[in-house]
């Protein structure tokens, strides 16, 4: 089958319409793609439970992390964590003191709450599967 340079053209305007009707061509985090050096969790084998971090607790914690938080304050370089991806495996996360989430709900059995650049996590050591994600920069922007 011989397609018309006509034909072609169309074919391929078509391709590319439905492309960006579709969806955005670019890969963009918090756009339904992954977090750079993040891969989404495909549920299969034990995702992350279905729970959230108590987010009034947020001003409590970021005064512990104070000087960190003012640090990532402006800066764009700082990583993205998203519910349900795997946290890279070079990234170093601290563990949260229990007494720094003193008053929170303990978090799901097999995971933890930790702490990276201005975030506070609850994920899975092992799988380093994220459960949940609180912002302690963004909150301290908002404020």
């Amino acid at each position: 089958m011989q397609f018309s340079r006509k034909n072609l053209f169309s074919a391929m305007a078509l391709t590319v319409a439905t492309a960006i009707a579709t969806g955005n061509l670019n890969a963009q985090p918090g756009h339904g793609f992954p977090p750079p050096g993040q891969v989404k969790h495909d549920g299969r084998r034990g995702g992350p439970p279905d729970f959230r971090m108590d987010q009034s607790r947020r001003d409590q914690l970021a005064r512990h992390y104070g000087s960190d938080v003012r640090r990532w304050n402006n800066n764009k370089r700082r990583p993205q964590f998203t519910r349900g991806y795997t946290i890279p495996r070079n990234y170093s996360i601290r563990p949260v003191p229990r007494s720094y989430w003193a008053g929170m709900a303990p978090p799901p059995a097999g995971y933890q709450y930790g702490y990276y650049d201005g975030y506070v996590v609850t994920y899975n050591p092992t799988t380093r599967i994220i459960a949940d994600v609180m912002d302690l920069v963004g909150a301290a922007i908002s404020r």
